[in-house]
């Protein structure tokens, strides 16, 4: 058979048997299932806010000092006598303890000196009122003897005009007068010049007990007593050495309280001391610290000891004197009290010198809404409303602090946040919105005080 005719016979039979199957198929099949198309809600995680305060908290590190340090300088030069047998580096001594002793031979003989002066001269003294009460008796005497000259000069006078004595007699009678005079005024003047004698001798009795309280002050010096309890930091002398007036023998930390100097930007520092309206007044520089510290600001020094935490209660003293240039940053001297008293062996180390901790400084926060910073998109933020819509606000942002930011206008009590990373924003879109607890919680943490959470 031809292929032509093969085609003819084979291929139509079966075209037209597919052909009307599929016919059949169109025919018979049922209508395609219609679908609604209905909106999607799209989960998202919020909070709900509520008013609290954001307390300003600053936190830096610094190296801990002793807050008093005495450095023993010998007042005055010596050989090294004695040394207390405590004066190692790292002793604690209390206070009022002696610690060194130089020679006291040279001091003492300088006193016994001193004393022998003030002696010869009280003795001088005594004599020169002796002599004056003396010459007064001596004066007593010779005016009456110049009484007699002077009444028998008057005498032979009267004689000589009645006739009854010679001119020479008169002469005689009148030299023996000029030579009683004579002696009197001698005693007189030597009398007046008495008080003056004495001052120049109460004057010098005075100079010489000075120098008997400097010889006394100088061996006293002989002996080094420490003004308050300190761990010894240095010591530089022997036994035997010789020491130099103002030679430095030792150095003492005082472990009654430490200072730690934390650097702060300034606008940092602008941010815990801003003023309030009941407080906004001009610092007086010799009182800047107690107005530093009725301020309100808080600080606290911590260190992390074998995955442990501890932690100082500390006050803000004073500010450093400068400005650092390469950083921009000005010092905060925080003072520790108790920093020895209150170690625990095995607990709680003293808070000693060198030590590397981590200061935090707060200040009594401004009121507002506190929000999660991611939160806050290019000055606005996503809320959910009675119908789980989306809105955006734009808000005012007072502080942005560590992981969040308060806000001051924009928000109200109750309106439920947003926290979840939404894309695209579309505002009114349906939303499935779920509470955030734990976060809520951070958040209402931050406004206990910016401490309280790390204290846990």
């Amino acid at each position: 058979m031809r292929p032509a005719l093969k085609l003819i016979v084979i291929a139509l039979p079966l075209a037209a048997l597919g052909a009307g199957f599929l016919a059949y198929a169109v025919a018979n099949r049922p209508e395609p299932a219609r679908i609604d198309i209905a909106e999607r809600a799209v989960p998202v995680r919020f909070v709900e806010v509520t008013p609290a305060s954001l307390p300003p908290r600053v936190i830096g590190n610094g190296l801990v000092r002793p807050a008093r340090v005495f450095e023993a300088v010998a007042e005055v030069g010596g050989t090294v006598e004695w040394l207390d047998p405590g004066l190692e580096t790292g002793s604690i001594l209390p206070e009022g303890k002696v610690f060194l002793r130089l020679s006291k031979a040279d001091y003492s003989l300088a006193v016994a000196q001193a004393e022998a002066n003030v002696r010869a001269t009280e003795a001088k003294l005594e004599e020169l009122e002796l002599s004056e009460s003396n010459q007064k008796a001596a004066l007593e005497l010779e005016r009456k003897l110049l009484e007699i000259r002077t009444a028998d000069r008057d005498r032979i006078a009267r004689l000589v005009e009645r006739g009854a004595a010679s001119a020479t007699a008169l002469d005689a009678a009148r030299a023996a007068w000029l030579a009683q005079r004579q002696k009197v005024l001698t005693l007189e003047n030597a009398i007046s010049l008495i008080p003056t004698q004495r001052q120049v001798l109460v004057e010098q009795i005075n100079v010489y007990k000075a120098a008997l309280e400097a010889a006394r002050l100088n061996l006293e010096r002989t002996e080094l007593t420490l003004p308050f309890t300190a761990r010894v930091a240095k010591e530089e002398v022997e036994i035997g050495q010789f020491v130099r007036q103002g030679q430095l023998v030792a150095i003492f930390d005082g472990i009654d309280a430490a200072e730690v100097e934390v650097r702060i930007s300034l606008s940092e520092m602008s941010a815990l001391t801003s003023p309030s309206a009941e407080g906004d007044h001009l610092l007086d520089p010799v009182r800047l610290g107690e107005q530093l510290r009725a301020m309100g600001l808080r600080a606290e020094v911590r260190l992390e000891l074998g995955g442990r935490q501890l932690i100082w209660p500390a006050q803000v003293d004073r500010l450093s004197d400068t400005v650092d240039q390469k950083t921009g940053t000005l010092g905060v001297i925080l003072r520790v009290d108790n920093a020895y008293s209150s170690a625990r062996p095995g607990l709680r180390p003293p808070l000693t010198k060198g030590m590397f901790v981590e200061a935090v400084l707060s200040a009594p926060g401004r009121s507002g809404i506190i929000v999660p910073r991611s939160a806050v998109h290019e000055g606005r933020v996503m809320i959910a409303d009675d119908e789980n819509r989306l809105r955006l606000l734009p808000v005012t942002i007072l502080r942005a602090q560590d992981q969040v930011a308060l806000i001051g206008e924009g928000l109200e009590a109750g309106m439920r946040l947003i926290v979840s990373d939404l894309s695209p924003r579309i505002p009114g879109q349906l939303l499935a919105p779920v509470r955030d607890e734990a976060l809520e919680k951070r958040l209402a943490a931050q406004s206990a005080g910016g401490m309280a959470e790390r204290r846990k």
